[in-house]
This record gives structure tokens, sequence and C-alpha cells, in this order.
């Protein structure tokens, strides 16, 4: 019998219906523990990954949350638990379209809206699970950061930089948190062939010039897929990695080497 590498309950994927994190939830199925899908406007999507980890025979559920409404954090995992019993993993997925700009083009109203929905969207969501993470006695947070933390990616800063607070967020939560057995990680990200990196490839903002730049960086001659994500978020989560906490864990296919 294969030996369960999750305690009962589910993990909860804010951003489970984007490109990357549809696969960091089928993973987490396919390891066998229930998913919780949040979502803010994908309820089609939501729906059919929920249907996919059903047929697997794992339990699936769905909850629509604004990630920058405390109200409905609140109320997204309130429901979770009461679906699944219990969140052991929180997976940090979510994240807006954003625009591929220098610097010195970055307006106001650009910063701020990565901030809020990045920075300050994970910090809700933080404050509101933790509570339900101690009194279950531990469990796991994984966010999802970028490979740019390593090697700054031309344009890429209204990702990377938000993303860059939320590790410092990370490492803190590992520190203050251990002693009530929670642990906390990230995986970095490189280029994922789905989610934004196609959308942006189609709007055009990805020219032939950036694909052979990025692939002369790239140790592994290949975009990622989802499923490498996932894989790597469900080893943080897992038993497999219980000594392991404040880590960051690249998968970029050797970004920048």
């Amino acid at each position: 019998m294969r030996q369960a590498i999750f305690p009962e309950g589910a993990a909860l994927v804010f951003g489970g219906s984007g490109g990357i994190g549809q696969g960091v939830a089928l993973e987490f199925a396919h390891a066998g523990t229930s998913v919780a899908i949040a979502y803010r406007s994908k309820a089609d999507v939501a729906e059919r990954v929920a249907g996919q980890i059903l047929e697997q025979g794992v339990n699936a559920s769905t909850h629509q949350v604004d990630v920058v409404d405390t109200a409905q954090i609140k109320t997204a995992v309130d429901a979770a638990i009461a679906a699944h019993g219990r969140i052991h993993t929180v997976v940090w997925a979510a994240g807006p379209l954003v625009d591929q700009l220098h610097i010195s083009e970055i307006s106001s109203a650009h910063w701020r809206r990565a901030i809020e929905i990045e920075v300050v969207g994970f910090f809700n969501v933080v404050q509101a699970t933790l509570p339900h993470l101690r009194d279950a006695g531990g469990g796991t947070y994984v966010a999802l950061g970028s490979a740019g933390h390593l090697r700054w990616p031309d344009r890429d800063g209204l990702s990377v930089a938000p993303k860059a607070t939320n590790e410092s967020l990370i490492k803190g939560i590992a520190r203050e948190e251990g002693r009530h057995n929670i642990r906390a990680n990230s995986v970095l990200v490189g280029v994922i062939e789905a989610g934004m990196f196609l959308e942006l490839l189609s709007q055009g903002q990805f020219d032939q010039k950036w694909i052979d730049e990025t692939l002369r960086m790239l140790a592994l001659k290949r975009w990622g897929k989802p499923e490498d994500i996932g894989r790597a978020a469900v080893f943080l989560a897992s038993t497999q990695s219980s000594y392991i906490t404040g880590q960051q864990l690249n998968v970029s296919g050797g970004y920048g080497l």
C-alpha cells in the first residue's frame, strides 16, 4: 500500500484556475490528497479541474474569492474547512496578468495593482489561514515565486518585485511559526508553457529575439510545464520534506546558470 504523504484534509490552492495553478491542483490530487480550488473569475475552469480531480476518486471543491477582500477570503477558507474537515496546505499561486515593462515605464496604477494582489493578497490569505493551521497542529505554506529573484529578467518587474516581498514573508512564517509545526517554502517559477506566458506570447509581448535569448539562458532547452511546478509544490508540502522550511526550490530549467 502506498504510504500517505499528507494528513487528512485538503490543499487549498489560491489561483487554482490559472494556467500553472491548474497543474498544481492536479498534482496534489495525483499525490492522493483532496484539493480546494480558490479562484476569482474563471468558474468554468475551476469546475473543470475539480471534475478532473473527482474522476480520480479524490475529493475536490471550488471557492470563488477575491484575495483583496478579507471577508471573501474568510468565507472561502471557512467553506474549504467545512468541505474537507481541515486545510493542511495553503498554496499561493494567484496573481494578475502583468504587462512586460521596463521599470521606467511602470505607472503608479500598474505598481499599486501588482502590490495589492500579489503582496496584500498573500498577506490576507496568511492572516486568514494561520489560526486554522495552528489549531490543527501544523501545516504548510507554499508560495509560487519567480526565478527572476536570482537573475533579474528585464521588463518583468511587475511580477518579480512583488513576489520578492512574499519571499521575505515566507521566511518570516518559517521562522516564527516553526514552533507550531508550520512550515513555509517557495517554488521559484521559470518560463512555464501555460497561463500568463502563453497569453503574453499571443499578445506579442515576447518576440523571437526574447525567445532566443531566454532559451540561451536555460540549461534545459525547453519551457517548463505546469506539472513541473506542481510536483515541486507537492514535495515541499508533503512529509517527504518535513525538515525543510524557509527555503526556495528553483524550478526554471537552470535559468541564468
